[in-house]
């Protein structure tokens, strides 16, 4: 469903007192990359059910007067959309930023509208799965969950973290642990080798903005992986048990762990698929990873160029190619590999980009992209991108369109999928 083409939305900002209006007059302007315009009638949504606002310091809302076709900027604040997952932004919203602006926190931020008695945001559903939709949930039964994985596994620290994370961050992942369905989330790693600009779990302190959760501090054992692993593949009938997640660092630094956590989990009959979230930087665990009976891995990516992709990862003991090498050996070995691309509206819909990730997928024996936000304040994103042309952009819709057209086999999506070896 889309907008109708007379009714294109009003601009929407926020007051002082951090109530959100349209504007009578102007309507929705967005960005992508460096370019300030009026959204594509396809490329608008209404706003999806469990989105949150942003107010946005130190930017100013603006919008387009129609009736003189000139840009107009207001003394009020700019406002964003943080969507629900399974959808994909599509442009960034306008706004001008004041020279005292703060960094914006670790979220996506899309542009929003009004028309039609609703709100509208450039966005497009990736993913049908409704993994992380918890509307109708009630938070009692979620911290019943957690009470019980508690009762159940009282000696293990892992356990207490993950439910922890499930009551305090309000973690999707781990509140469907808590649930017993979908897909279970097992953090190991304390350590990284990339110093991503977009870490959520540590930030130097002259970042500008905080990491948004803590990062594990400590080191499970095998024993208490497998617990989990069995005690949810008790539960969901197609489990997911997925290793890399928001809390910790890069998991092929614990790969001998996570390679016998799983073994155990296999011994005992685990089904379902094992997964493992990485930035692939380390090749030669992949092998071992996949005898232990390791189902998919799924590669963190920016862009499939050596330069935009180290300026982001600012990897520490690895490079780019070390990537592309684990990406492959993971396809010899015969794992599903899918790639988390972090999608940056007016970056990763260029030319260059494209041409590159077609490249990627067509050499490497890449089964699946998973078209996922990038967390960052745009501006920084474009600063940090900007010495890396990405050719002209295409918008989301035609890079989507066209990267399937030249990898037919190649699948879309948001979130893990279900596989079997």
């Amino acid at each position: 469903m889309s907008a109708h083409k007379k009714t294109p939305p009003s601009l929407v900002f926020a007051g002082p007192d951090g109530s959100i209006y349209d504007h009578p007059d102007l309507l929705m302007l967005c960005s992508r990359g460096d370019e300030l315009t009026l959204p594509r009638p396809d490329e608008f949504i209404p706003l999806p059910e469990e989105s949150e606002f942003f107010l946005l310091p130190g930017r100013r809302a603006m919008g387009l007067n129609p009736e003189t076709g000139q840009v107009e900027v207001l003394e009020e604040t700019a406002v964003a959309a943080f969507v629900t997952p399974a959808y994909t932004l599509t442009a960034h919203p306008a706004f001008e930023k004041e020279a005292d602006a703060p960094v914006l926190p670790l979220f996506a931020y899309g542009a929003v509208g009004f028309a039609e008695d609703r709100f509208w945001v450039c966005a497009k559903r990736v993913d049908e799965d409704t993994r992380q939709v918890f509307c109708g949930i009630p938070r009692e039964r979620i911290e019943n969950g957690a009470r019980g994985l508690l009762a159940a596994m009282p000696e293990n620290r892992l356990v207490r973290h993950l439910t922890h994370c499930a009551l305090t961050y309000g973690c999707p992942a781990a509140k469907n642990l808590a649930l017993g369905r979908y897909e279970a989330p097992l953090p190991t790693s304390r350590a990284c080798n990339a110093r991503c600009v977009g870490c959520i779990s540590q930030q130097p302190e002259d970042s500008g903005f905080p990491a948004t959760q803590c990062r594990i501090a400590f080191t499970p054992t095998a024993g208490e992986v497998s617990e989990i692993m069995l005690h949810h593949a008790s539960r969901e009938k197609r489990p997911i048990l997925s290793f890399g997640q928001g809390c910790e660092g890069e998991p092929l630094t614990e790969a001998a762990l996570i390679a016998e956590s799983t073994a155990r989990y296999r011994a005992k009959g685990g089904p379902g698929t094992v997964n493992v979230n990485t930035n692939a930087s380390l090749p030669a665990t992949i092998p071992d990873l996949a005898r232990a009976g390791v189902s998919s891995i799924r590669v963190s990516l920016n862009s499939a160029r050596k330069d935009p992709y180290e300026a982001y990862y600012r990897p520490h003991g690895y490079a780019f190619e070390d990537v592309l090498e684990s990406i492959a050996a993971a396809h010899a070995e015969g794992l599903f590999v899918s790639l988390n691309l972090l999608f940056f509206p007016g970056f990763t819909d260029g030319e260059a980009e494209l041409e590159a990730l077609t490249g990627l997928v067509r050499s490497r024996g890449v089964n699946f992209i998973q078209l996922r936000n990038l967390n960052l304040d745009p501006d920084l994103y474009r600063n940090l991108t900007r010495p890396f042309d990405p050719g002209p952009t295409m918008g989301f819709l035609n890079f989507r369109k066209r990267l399937k057209k030249a990898c037919p086999e190649l699948g879309f999506g948001y979130f893990n999928p279900y596989v079997e070896r």
